[in-house]
């Protein structure tokens, strides 16, 4: 077990051992760290993770974490202006949103909440298949962190082509499919670019994974600005 006050006391003892060190400097190894402070594991990860959004350190798979080196001043100011697109005001259309909101009409069904009006659900039928499946002995057992092998080969043969099983990861729900995505394809500390505005979910799984995000405006048709794209090449 871990709780946000043990990764952030961990956090403020090893941001200080970074400042006692020097740029390169090989921090201690995870297992040294859990035993000088009796933490666990994910304590240890996610501290270390903290310290890489923030710059402090770099870690390098297979060798270790290192203090960061350290960051030269920035000759001249950044031009920040584009963020005017992402947090200057601006009038926001919530007439499509309310209409969803609102209570439908008589002899109205609504089919945008996310749940079958009552009318139209098959209870029946969604209660003898509840039944069957309490009955199977592996609905009561862990499933693969991967996904069931029968529901990855039933996407697989979906998609078609050459993908196979092997290719499909299914996981629980968007945001741990986010956080998975994130912790696979880049290392903590790692800068990305997401857009903005954007969905605030993916935010928080990029900053649980330890990236540095930051933000790219879009226009209403999904185009980086010309100024951008020209600033980023």
């Amino acid at each position: 077990m871990h709780d946000d006050s043990s990764i952030a006391r961990l956090a403020a003892i090893l941001r200080e051992e970074t400042e006692r060190s020097r740029p390169g400097e090989r921090l201690p190894s995870s297992r040294e760290i859990m035993r000088r402070h009796g933490v666990g594991p994910v304590t240890v990860s996610r501290a270390i993770a903290q310290l890489a959004a923030e710059g402090r350190v770099v870690t390098r798979p297979g060798a270790g974490v290192f203090v960061a080196p350290a960051r030269r001043p920035v000759a001249e100011t950044p031009d920040l202006s584009w963020q005017t697109v992402a947090l200057g005001d601006r009038v926001v259309d919530d007439s499509a949103t309310a209409s969803l909101l609102a209570q439908p009409p008589d002899g109205v069904v609504p089919l945008t909440g996310g749940y079958l009006n009552p009318e139209l659900r098959p209870v029946k039928a969604l209660a003898a298949a509840a039944a069957r499946a309490v009955r199977r002995p592996e609905t009561w057992s862990m499933p693969p962190l991967n996904g069931l092998p029968e529901l990855r080969r039933w996407f697989a043969t979906e998609v078609g082509g050459a993908v196979t099983q092997n290719d499909v990861l299914v996981v629980s729900g968007g945001q741990s499919a986010l956080t998975l995505a994130f912790r696979a394809l880049a290392a903590p500390g790692s800068p990305i670019l997401v857009e903005t505005p954007t969905y605030p979910g993916a935010l928080a799984a990029a900053r649980a994974a330890g990236l540095r995000a930051s933000a790219v405006p879009i226009d209403r048709d999904g185009v980086l600005p010309t100024c951008w794209r020209r600033r980023s090449r």
